[in-house]
């Protein structure tokens, strides 16, 4: 293939992503209630086991956190400031060139308390105002309904998503947005890595650990929830809106075996089954064999109500949205094999692969295997909504951002891509985990920066807020506008 060649179809969906608690701020401001993230207090600290910890939020936290006065401490609500810099952000994206950009709705901006009898109009007028000035621009939303954040109301007093009330909150929620968003937003993600409701179950699923005698049993019980609510809010898209295009989003934890034996390629091969129950229920609209003995042998009972299987069968999705960030190891034994930290997980460290500085595995080639393990397994449409690399940037004294590390997990991503379409899959799109620099989903860091756009604020929240563009901008718009055939 020559190089002006290109892989990538026409209509590709490049762009970039965010979410609405990373970057919104606000949090006080136009109506919005307090969310289950704006519980979550900065953290220095990314060793996995401490990370776990504080993702979890304690009652007495939660309550001290309300009580709290302001934002101080509390990243997330402040963000970047999108709220009032959207315009801006939004012409550095035209700039880019974008096609498509990923961001979320917070709810409790839509419903402060999450159970409130009308929508609050001023939050509404917001996401048209953002709505209009992307599509201005042509730049076509992608939007999820639920990113890592609730009306912390729903967690404390409902029990968060382990309750089945919540299912027809959601619906009404849901429903309102779609309604008012007719015709300005085509593609819509109900709920965000849904899978890691199981991993940290107050981050995904508004669960408070301490109140349950069994935590995974729980868990599943309020990722069951939230599978019935995305099935109707699909089912509610399709007839608000029958051009619109409905997704779920899985975090693709994709596990190789630890070596050849094959107790350690079961071991991988189970965890690939559980990762992957998020799809086959979404997709295929039954939960698959496995979960049957998998409940079992952890005492999970689930509660089901008479016409869950058929909601779930009859409104099953259009299209499969993943992040993809590494690659796992799995062991029969896994003591004894060295760890390796990460984000929501640690994992067994791969000989073949580097690390980043947080401790994840460095695996292009991963995401191939993923796409084609996807498509040979589903068959529907990909869409790669979030990939990209944490790292300290350093701003020289010039206002540049020598982030050519940036541009090389780019590349070689991008590249892997592009040979999984050569193989056949049908992907849709690509955006990058961020397009521009937020706080960090984890620990709330500003130090862990993911964007090709540089935000002036440190870890502590001082700075001008201003942006300017990173090395990796220039590199990613040729992209953009030669549709991956420029990646050099």
């Amino acid at each position: 293939m020559s190089k002006n060649e290109t892989p990538f179809p026409a209509d590709f969906l490049w762009g970039g992503a965010i979410a609405a608690s990373q970057a919104e701020g606000g949090f006080d401001e136009g109506g919005r209630g307090l969310s289950t993230s704006d519980m979550v207090p900065y953290a220095k600290q990314t060793d996995y086991v401490d990370l776990a910890a504080h993702m979890s939020r304690s009652e007495a936290s939660i309550r001290e956190a309300i009580g709290h006065p302001g934002s101080e401490g509390y990243p997330k609500r402040y963000g970047i400031d999108f709220y009032h810099r959207y315009a801006e952000d939004i012409e550095l994206f035209a700039e880019l060139g974008f096609k498509t950009f990923r961001m979320s709705i917070s709810w409790s901006r839509i419903f402060p308390n999450g159970d409130d009898a009308q929508p609050n109009e001023e939050g509404l007028a917001f996401y048209d105002s953002v709505f209009d000035e992307l599509n201005k621009k042509g730049i076509e939303p992608l939007v999820t309904m639920s990113h890592y954040d609730m009306p912390i109301k729903l967690s404390l007093e409902y029990g968060g998503w382990k309750s089945r009330k919540v299912i027809d909150l959601f619906v009404r929620y849901a429903e309102t947005i779609l309604n008012r968003y007719r015709g300005k937003v085509k593609y819509w993600l109900t709920f965000n890595e849904i899978n890691t409701t199981i991993i940290e179950p107050y981050t995904g699923g508004g669960l408070i650990a301490e109140r349950e005698n069994n935590l995974l049993e729980a868990s599943y019980q309020a990722v069951h929830h939230q599978f019935i609510a995305s099935a109707l809010a699909t089912r509610a898209a399709r007839s608000i809106d029958p051009a619109s295009k409905i997704g779920c989003m899985l975090a693709r934890m994709i596990h190789y075996p630890a070596t050849s034996d094959p107790d350690d390629v079961l071991a991988a091969q189970l965890e690939n089954q559980l990762n992957l129950l998020h799809t086959d229920v979404q997709v295929r609209g039954a939960y698959p064999a496995i979960a049957k003995r998998y409940f079992a042998d952890h005492h999970i009972k689930l509660k089901m109500e008479a016409g869950d299987e058929e909601i779930l069968r009859e409104n099953t999705v259009d299209f499969i949205s993943f992040s993809y960030y590494t690659s796992l190891v799995a062991a029969a034994d896994p003591g004894k094999y060295g760890v390796t930290g990460g984000n929501l997980y640690s994992t067994i460290k791969n000989p073949n692969l580097p690390v980043t500085e947080w401790g994840w595995h460095l695996d292009p080639v991963g995401l191939r295997v993923v796409l084609k393990e996807f498509y040979d397994r589903y068959e529907v449409p990909l869409f790669i909504v979030e990939n990209g690399l944490g790292a300290v940037d350093t701003m020289q004294a010039d206002g540049t951002v020598e982030d050519d590390y940036r541009i090389d997990y780019m590349r070689r991503h991008i590249e892997q891509i592009g040979e999984a379409i050569r193989d056949g899959v049908d992907v849709m799109g690509y955006t990058l985990w961020g397009a521009i620099d937020i706080v960090s989903a984890s620990t709330s860091q500003m130090s862990k920066r993911y964007g090709v756009i540089y935000v002036d604020q440190g870890d502590d929240g001082r700075g001008t807020l201003d942006r300017s563009r990173k090395k990796s901008f220039g590199w990613y718009k040729n992209v953009i506008a030669t549709n991956g055939a420029e990646l050099e």
